[in-house]
């Protein structure tokens, strides 16, 4: 009753106060305490309420520009540094074109320039006083603020810029009622356990008894469980195991010869690219004998019935190493390790290419490679096993629609349907050419798909944004569900 009537004061003091304060306050677990506010809530001594509070904090790009300034402030200081009036060329000169160009419009939108047409563009600096938005970013640089502090209007337009990024902290917060201000200790005097003493002396007859409340709601208790990206994974792992695919693993570093030329994807193909491809300055040594039969293939088709590219192949080109740009590197030289049928294999890792992030994109991620390889396969067997995968996923409606890929012939793209949404690709598939298997000694039809990893799970998690995926939101990851 001691700890009850102490916890009751502390309340009083405050008039309000959240539980998590309560706590420090106290000294108590919030478990604990919330056991006590519980007893006075029922006796309606104290009103318990949930709270979404809102909290804001600066992106890399908005620490960036709190610490350097905005582009438009950098560029009015230089205008007034120049007297007032500057070209802009020089600003472009001095600036470069990205941070003159989101510069520029700022300072039109605020309103701090006059341009002077004339044979050389000028900027004429009218005004440049300091905003709320660069105090707001000043005060950020401290820690995260509470949005209402600064006001939402001013932070959703630094959202827009992407300046600041804003996350949801659900509290719970007592207040204490009319009868609470007035109640006395003996008042809240009650039996919580009978004894045989208290029943024989007939004290239970004289006092209150305890009210235990079986809807009365508890603490929120957040148990370990694996990262719902994770279980995902580890979900598409166990039906591929389930189907009798045997799971294959392979370097993260790749020669270009496995990740590119034994695939017979030309070697001015657009992928292959500086800006698509993380090359590395290692090399690798190739198989003379593997080296001559792609070779062969590449320029003039081989032994079989193509023409191949046309031009020549160079092994210089093929020896460069990569970050596999995906993990079919990793299933072409299972295949060619093992050439006899039957084979099942599958891979789910991490590739990499030289994406922009974005809510959509990244430089690394996950993707989902198989391979079956028998006599007789056909594409109705390919659109069998990836229509089961995808049914045992949760996704009723599959279907495939033509595609094109370097190493496949036919080609297919699959897309699963997604009620209010549409039909949404998820990956590619198709039967290897035979300008792939034969240098590889691969006589048997070869099905083969990859399948976008991070985008089906940003469809079962519910997700619009595939960063979420990687980041340490702990009030997300708490409250994601076990079973989407």
């Amino acid at each position: 009753m001691e700890e009850l009537m102490r916890v009751l004061e502390a309340i009083r003091e405050s008039g309000s106060i959240s539980i998590k304060d309560l706590s420090k306050k106290l000294g108590m677990s919030e478990a604990e305490l919330m056991s006590a506010v519980l007893s006075l809530h029922h006796r309606e001594l104290v009103e318990l309420k949930k709270e979404e509070i809102k909290y804001c904090r600066l992106t890399d790009e908005g620490r960036e520009y709190a610490e350097r300034g905005l582009p438009e402030r950098r560029v009015a200081d230089f205008i007034s540094s120049k007297g007032g009036e500057v070209s802009l060329s020089e600003i472009r000169e001095s600036f470069g074109e990205k941070l003159t160009s989101i510069a520029l419009g700022w300072l039109r939108k605020k309103g701090w320039v006059q341009f002077e047409k004339g044979e050389e563009p000028k900027l004429k600096l009218l005004r440049s006083e300091r905003g709320e938005d660069e105090d707001a970013l000043k005060k950020l640089l401290n820690g995260e603020l509470r949005v209402e502090e600064l006001g939402e209007n001013l932070i959703e337009e630094l959202k827009k810029r992407n300046l600041v990024e804003v996350r949801e902290e659900r509290i719970h917060r007592v207040e204490i009622t009319e009868k609470g201000k007035k109640i006395k200790k003996e008042e809240l005097e009650e039996i919580t356990r009978l004894t045989p003493e208290i029943i024989l002396s007939g004290e239970w007859k004289r006092k209150k008894i305890k009210r235990y409340d079986i809807r009365a709601p508890s603490a929120e208790i957040f148990p370990a469980k694996i990262h719902p990206y994770r279980r995902i994974i580890e979900e598409m792992r166990k039906i591929f195991l389930s189907m009798g695919f045997t799971e294959i693993r392979g370097e993260i570093v790749q020669s270009s010869f496995w990740n590119f030329d034994a695939l017979f994807q030309p070697q001015d193909h657009p992928a292959r690219d500086m800006q698509d491809t993380f090359y590395l300055e290692s090399e690798s040594e190739l198989d003379e004998e593997l080296v001559k039969k792609v070779k062969a293939m590449h320029e003039r088709g081989g032994e079989i019935e193509s023409t191949g590219w046309g031009f020549p192949w160079r092994e210089e080109l093929a020896k460069k190493n990569v970050l596999r740009t995906h993990t079919t590197a990793i299933t072409i030289k299972y295949l060619a390790d093992h050439p006899d049928p039957p084979i099942k294999a599958f891979c789910i890792d991490r590739v990499y290419r030289r994406e922009t992030v974005d809510s959509t994109h990244l430089p690394e991620f996950d993707q989902l490679e198989g391979v079956v390889m028998e006599k007789g396969m056909s594409l109705s067997n390919l659109f069998g096993v990836l229509r089961t995968f995808y049914n045992l996923m949760g996704f009723e409606n599959v279907r495939f629609r033509p595609g094109y890929f370097p190493y496949t012939e036919p080609s297919v793209e699959c897309e699963v349907y997604v009620e209010g949404i549409g039909w949404i690709e998820l990956g590619g598939a198709g039967i290897f050419r035979k300008e792939v298997t034969y240098p590889l000694g691969i006589k048997y039809p070869v099905l083969a798909w990859g399948l976008g990893v991070s985008r089906l799970a940003m469809l079962k998690l519910n997700l619009k944004d595939l960063r979420y995926l990687y980041k340490p939101d702990m009030e997300w990851l708490r409250r994601a569900p076990i079973c989407p």
